[in-house]
């Protein structure tokens, strides 16, 4: 295996905003500070803080936060003295003045995300936040349901648009390893500015595919502690560090530092485990966003259906980031069909 790449890698810590799906938007302004302050004192160099779904997240239709995110990134901020706080935004959901506004709390850098075949929408957001002076990069989510070279194409507009750095984001942790590889090697093949990767663990393969991806020259990665994100969870983050040390890579993230705050810190924020169980399992057999798993399970219990089978009609319909309205709608019609013993 190569890895060999032209710039240092760096980590984005994302469990204050993926993991903000899997308690259900609740994070209060002390545990963000907690968190954060220990993320500080390991050497992260990001910390991502947001509604799940980005900046402008908390309405009926995703979830509403129990404190407004702008608090949070403003309490996050406040805790740093060495890291970088991050903020996501998916155009149609986060709003240009939202962006302004994390900027002036202190947010320095925004990845802009929109589906894999949709990067035309972002352009305004990645060029207002490079006039702002944030580093801004381009986050292709559902990667796994494109072909590799309508990614590149993709990834292309939003390098032209002023990205300095594009992800292959697996939104639904549905890739295998040399699928995460022909990705991000057509990408390095065909960019200039820096590769990401975003993974999921719903097929238990975040940490192979995070390897694959830096092996084919990725520098900008994601992670989780203790796997706090949607679904099963994204690469988690002390385990990565882990086997990253013992493969020769010192990314500068105090190791013991990270294990005591997953253990100590963010583990008795966690709902339930990260575990893989049949809903998240579903997740990355049925290629379905990761973040859906908690609305189909409660569309589940209101029809009296398996939830399996609701994310089984979501793949099916190739549903992408930011329709999960329709998941009641499916509900109904398969609690309608199995009345009618179709």
């Amino acid at each position: 295996m190569k890895y060999m790449t032209k710039k240092p890698i760096k980590i984005t810590e994302v469990c204050l905003r993926d993991g903000s799906h899997t308690v259900a938007h609740q994070f209060t302004v002390e545990q963000v500070r907690n968190v954060t302050r220990a993320l500080d004192e390991a050497g992260m160099h990001y910390i991502e803080v947001s509604h799940g779904d980005g900046l402008g997240g908390s309405t009926v239709q995703y979830g509403k936060s129990l404190v407004n995110e702008m608090e949070l990134i403003e309490a996050a901020v406040d805790e740093c003295t060495n890291s970088k706080v991050a903020v996501l935004l998916i155009p149609g959901i986060g709003t240009m003045s939202e962006l302004k506004q994390a900027h002036k709390l202190g947010a320095s850098l925004v990845r802009v995300a929109t589906h894999s075949t949709e990067a035309d929408v972002s352009a305004q957001h990645i060029s207002q936040a490079r006039e702002l002076g944030m580093e801004a990069l381009g986050f292709l989510m559902m990667a796994h349901s494109v072909p590799v070279e309508k990614l590149v194409e993709q990834a292309k507009l939003m390098e032209s648009y002023g990205a300095q750095a594009v992800y292959v984001t697996d939104s639904a942790g549905a890739l295998l390893p040399h699928q995460v590889s022909e990705r991000i090697k057509a990408l390095r093949g065909s960019l200039d500015v820096e590769v990401g990767f975003h993974a999921h663990n719903n097929l238990s393969l975040a940490v192979a595919n995070t390897l694959a991806a830096i092996d084919e020259g990725a520098t900008r990665i994601d992670g989780a502690v203790r796997c706090l994100g949607a679904g099963a969870g994204n690469t988690q983050t002390e385990v990565l560090l882990a086997v990253m040390d013992r493969m020769g890579m010192d990314v500068g993230i105090d190791l013991y530092k990270m294990m005591d705050l997953a253990e100590d810190i963010v583990g008795p924020l966690i709902p339930d485990t990260q575990e893989i169980k049949k809903g998240s399992l579903v997740l990355g057999y049925a290629g379905v966003y990761s973040s859906f798993l908690l609305h189909s399970e409660r569309a589940a219990a209101r029809f009296g259906l398996d939830p399996r089978d609701i994310l089984m009609e979501l793949g099916r319909m190739k549903v992408v980031g930011g329709q999960e309205d329709m998941i009641l709608d499916v509900a109904a019609e398969l609690a309608k069909k199995e009345k009618a013993g179709v």
